[in-house]
């Protein structure tokens, strides 16, 4: 790939506060890596996990992790070998004999782009040396059901059974049960008390899982990096609220959430003047609970939150599957400053983590969003990127910005937030 396909165009790109923190990255590289392997030796990583990043310019910042994440179709095929030793590590992080992996995926059959997300995860790990099945949760498969891919490859879906303490497929009976599934419904009753290890814990899932929960932890994560690079944590967190109860469509909460909106955007504006940033502050505003970027809207005054329109109430009023959003959690807005291509479209980077390891990524491009607006929305398309040597070798003799300086900068971040989930995940089990 040539630089043009693989990195976009960084509006501030070689200049202020982004490329100092990308330097004192490079400069205390053997620092921060000493600190990762200590705290994976405290802290056991989640089995994967991908993470969106803004790149501002400023400031470089998670905003979202998914610890059930899709789209591995979307990674570079070209580290494939990256993906594989890293699952073989994961597994025996399980601490546990297994030979033979289920993947219990959503509740989709038409969402082909999903199932080539299966289709993918599942070759790596047979690829890596497991027997692995795929069983559905959904009630009206009462027969093994194949689903043919655009990709031409397919992927047989299997009814799971409880055999016991044991979840089995027909006579696969599985040593580990992997959740592609984000059990945004709640916990499945089946998956109860079982003796076999699931991984990531139903517990994570959105039915109990909250974004401020998680950005709690990253918080801390990003005091104690910060201190160890000396720099204002401000550079690599994103700030956020949250209230109690939000009902969008009988307007309860609304008082709560409009006095929260305004608290965090003096605190924006605090730091931007602080840091010498000339750009309008912003919110976002998000169900704290649910995936699929659904719930969420860009907010740039606490009047707007009073001024909500019916049309704008019943989209924040549900996510994923009908579930009602009770709860939201207002994230410091950071802009994304990158763009693709000559068209100057608006891009954001995703990175992948299996165990602990970064194994690659994409960015998600979206034509018809702003550089404050949510891209994970109908109408964005994935560029693949190659995270390889390019991540984990930096080149300090080169400019902060070249590719792979950038793609460590990316590779630090984002391990950042799955430290964080580490620790979310420890404390949850």
């Amino acid at each position: 790939m040539n630089e043009i396909a693989t990195v976009p165009h960084l509006t501030t790109a070689l200049t202020g506060p982004f490329q100092n923190l990308e330097r004192l990255m490079l400069d205390n590289q053997a620092a921060i890596e000493t600190w990762f392997r200590n705290a994976w030796r405290e802290t056991k990583a989640p089995f994967y996990a991908s993470v969106d990043l803004r790149n501002a310019g400023y400031k470089i910042a998670p905003i979202d992790t998914n610890l059930f994440p899709a789209g591995f179709n979307n990674l570079n095929p070209a580290f494939e070998a990256l993906c594989i030793q890293a699952i073989q590590m994961g597994v025996e992080h399980i601490n546990q004999p297994v030979d033979k992996i289920l993947i219990i995926p959503e509740n989709h059959t038409r969402n082909l782009f999903y199932l080539e997300n299966i289709a993918s995860l599942q070759s790596m790990i047979e690829k890596a040396g497991f027997e692995t099945r795929i069983g559905s949760l959904m009630p009206d498969i009462d027969s093994p059901m194949q689903v043919d891919l655009k990709s031409s490859r397919s992927v047989l879906l299997e009814t799971i059974q409880r055999d016991q303490d044991r979840i089995v497929v027909g006579d696969f009976n599985p040593d580990l049960i992997l959740l592609n599934n984000d059990l945004s419904t709640g916990k499945p009753e089946i998956l109860d008390n079982i003796e076999q290890v699931i991984t990531p814990p139903m517990s994570l899932g959105w039915s109990a899982r909250l974004k401020s929960g998680h950005f709690t932890f990253y918080q801390r994560v990003a005091q104690e990096f910060a201190a160890l690079i000396d720099i204002d944590p401000w550079l690599i967190d994103p700030m956020f609220r949250n209230c109690g109860e939000v009902d969008f469509m009988k307007r309860e909460g609304v008082d709560c959430l409009s006095k929260n909106v305004e608290s965090l955007l003096s605190a924006i504006k605090t730091k931007y003047d602080e840091h010498e940033v000339e750009c309008e502050p912003f919110v976002m505003v998000k169900a704290d609970a649910g995936t699929y970027g659904m719930g969420v809207m860009t907010i740039r005054s606490a009047d707007e939150i009073t001024e909500l329109n019916r049309k704008e109430r019943t989209k924040m009023a549900t996510t994923k599957e009908g579930q009602k959003v009770s709860k939201v959690i207002i994230q410091e807005g950071v802009y994304t400053h990158e763009t693709w291509g000559d068209e100057n479209t608006v891009a954001e980077p995703v990175v992948y983590m299996l165990d602990h390891q970064v194994v690659g990524g994409f960015y998600r491009v979206h034509g018809k969003r702003s550089a404050s607006q949510n891209l994970n929305a109908p109408g964005m398309r994935f560029e693949p990127l190659a995270f390889d040597d390019c991540c984990i070798s930096p080149d300090p003799v080169q400019d902060a910005d070249c590719r792979q300086n950038r793609f460590y900068t990316y590779g630090v971040i984002a391990r950042l937030a799955l430290l964080a989930a580490a620790r979310e995940i420890a404390s949850a089990t």
